[in-house]
C-alpha cells in the first residue's frame, strides 16, 4: 500500500485540489495521512468537511504548533503503507502518480527513493514551466543535492527509512532536504523522467514565507550529514555559497518557490541592479 503524507499549517484553503488530485489517482490502493500542526486558519474544519468519513483518509492534529519536522515525522508515524511519499496540502499530483512510482519501487526492490519532476504553478494551479535540474543523481557520502536534483514528487521505502534516524522533529524548514540526504545513506535512488507533481506558488507556503531562513536551515542539514558521514563537505558547501552564474539564486538555495518570488522582490527593487547582478554579476 502507498501512504501520502500531508502535513498541513494554515493551507486549508488549498486542500481541495490536493484532495482531489489524491481521489483520481490510477492506484487504487493507498491512504492519506493527513496532520495539522494547530493552524490558525480554519484548516481543520475545511479539510474535515473535505474528507467526511472516507476510510482512506486520516487525520490528526498537534495540540500546539510544534513545527514542519514534527509534523512531518508524526505523518510518517500514523502511516501504514510500505510506500511513503508527501504531498504538501497547497499542491497536486498527476492522476499516475502513485501508480508509476510503485512500479518503479517493485521493478528496483534495492532503491531507497524514486523522484520524478514537477511543474511551477500559479496559484490558481496553472502550469507556468517545468522544473529543469531534475536529473539522475550518482548517490555517495558527497551527496547533497547540489543543484536540487532530487525534488517533488519523491517516495521512499518505509524499510529503508527505518534504517536511518527519521524525521528531524527539530527542523523547521528543510525538512525534505534532510530526508533526501538520511536515504542516501541507506541506497541508491531512481528517476522518473516526467512532471507528476503540480507546485503551487503562493505568498504564504512554508518555503516563501521566509526564504532567507530555509537557506540556513539547509545549511544546518548539510552539517548533520557531515556528522552521520564523518567526512568534511567543506568543498560542497563553498560552491553552494559561491557559485555566480545566472541560476545563482535557484542552485544556493535548492528551492523553488524562494527561486521565483525572491527574484520578484529583487527586480521590483531595482531593476537596473538586478539586471546587472544576473546578467554580468556586478
Amino acid at each position: 500500500m502507498f501512504s501520502i503524507l500531508i502535513a498541513n499549517y494554515n493551507n486549508g484553503r488549498f486542500f481541495k485540489d490536493c484532495y482531489e488530485s489524491i481521489i483520481a489517482q490510477t492506484n487504487v490502493e493507498w491512504e492519506a495521512i493527513v496532520v495539522d500542526d494547530n493552524s490558525t486558519d480554519d484548516s481543520i474544519e475545511m479539510i474535515a468537511k473535505i474528507i467526511k468519513d472516507d476510510p482512506r483518509f486520516k487525520f490528526a492534529k498537534n495540540e500546539e504548533n510544534k513545527g514542519c519536522g514534527y509534523t512531518k515525522n508524526k505523518c510518517v508515524h500514523l502511516a501504514a503503507g510500505e510506500i511513503l511519499a508527501f504531498v504538501d496540502p497547497d499542491d497536486t499530483i498527476k492522476p499516475e502518480a502513485l501508480e508509476l512510482m510503485l512500479e518503479a519501487h517493485k521493478t528496483n526492490p534495492g532503491i531507497s527513493l524514486v523522484h520524478s519532476n514537477f511543474f511551477y504553478c500559479n496559484q490558481e494551479l496553472e502550469v507556468q514551466t517545468i522544473f529543469d535540474r531534475a536529473e539522475t543523481v550518482h548517490i555517495n557520502n558527497r551527496f547533497i543535492n547540489l543543484n536540487a536534483s532530487v525534488n517533488h514528487f519523491a517516495s521512499f521505502k518505509k524499510s529503508f527509512y527505518e534504517r536511518t534516524t527519521g524525521i528531524d522533529a527539530t527542523l523547521q524548514r528543510a525538512v525534505d532536504q534532510d530526508l533526501y540526504l538520511k536515504l542516501s545513506e541507506t541506497g541508491p535512488f531512481y528517476f522518473i523522467n516526467q512532471p507528476l507533481y503540480n507546485y503551487r506558488i503562493h505568498n504564504k507556503g512554508i518555503s516563501t514565507s521566509k526564504p532567507d531562513q530555509a537557506f540556513y536551515w539547509y545549511l544546518k542539514v548539510i552539517m548533520k550529514a557531515e556528522e552521520r558521514r564523518m567526512i568534511n563537505l567543506e568543498d560542497e558547501v563553498a560552491e553552494l555559497l559561491n557559485r555566480s552564474d545566472p541560476n545563482n539564486l535557484q542552485i544556493n538555495l535548492a528551492n523553488p518557490r524562494y527561486l521565483i518570488l525572491a527574484m520578484g522582490r529583487a527586480f521590483r527593487k531595482s531593476p537596473v541592479k538586478f539586471l546587472k547582478k544576473l546578467f554580468v554579476n556586478r
